[in-house]
């Protein structure tokens, strides 16, 4: 396990350098913008899981297109390095897509890392697209602080440290739990969090492009199980 983790971590500061927060688009050039999630099981001792991308017209918020693939989980779950273990389920979810997106949001982290390789800044180099990482609960980071956002819609804090921003705590509802939002990669803060807004309805706090994907996941995972 520990010669796993090593292999892992180099392989995340391959890519360390070439994380750019910056935007590699125009926000008003988006069409269609993809949610992405999974959902595990175990049968037969053995542990599956199953990735499930949902498109959405950028503008009509409508669904164009639902994916998903499944198959057995090779690598164990360790904190820190998830995106080894989703990573080969989403990438062939991608393969079936007929739409293309121009931009992912993931149930997950991305900068917002201890090493600022969430499964959305990971995955954005084998998409080779922006990404925005979209978390429902704070992955605790040694020594990056935040505080409460006021209780009013679009109201956020920075979570940071003394010498740096990894991503913020976003009030998307009022009298809900905040969320939290960090760039992956191609992507600024800013821009994160105003996509982010334009996702999210009256029936949840989370924004309907990973909303989706996380209910498409929970009722595909509950039809495999079944065969």
């Amino acid at each position: 396990m520990i010669e796993m983790q090593e292999q892992f971590k180099l392989e995340q500061e391959k890519w360390l350098s070439k994380i750019d927060l910056h935007n590699k688009f125009q926000i008003n050039d988006l069409k269609f913008v993809a949610g992405v999630d999974l959902a595990y099981w175990s049968k037969y001792g053995k542990e599956y899981g199953v990735c499930c991308i949902i498109i959405i017209d950028y503008v009509t918020k409508s669904i164009v297109e639902k994916v998903n693939y499944y198959g057995e989980i090779e690598v164990p779950y360790i904190s820190g390095f998830l995106a080894f273990r989703e990573l080969p389920l989403i990438l062939k979810a991608v393969e079936k897509l007929s739409i293309k997106p121009d931009l992912y949001m993931f149930d997950g982290n991305g900068y917002l890392h201890a090493r600022h390789m969430g499964i959305a800044t990971h995955a954005s180099f084998y998409l080779n697209k922006p990404t925005i990482g979209v978390a429902k609960s704070y992955l605790k980071i040694d020594g990056a602080e935040f505080k409460e956002p006021k209780n009013e819609v679009g109201a956020f804090e920075f979570i940071q440290t003394q010498n740096e921003i990894y991503g913020l705590v976003l009030r998307t509802r009022k009298d809900v739990k905040p969320i939290y939002v960090s760039c992956g990669n191609w992507i600024d803060l800013e821009t994160a969090k105003k996509i982010t807004l334009h996702f999210v309805n009256e029936k949840s706090r989370l924004p309907i492009t990973t909303r989706y994907a996380d209910l498409e996941t929970h009722e595909i995972r509950r039809i495999y199980k079944l065969r």
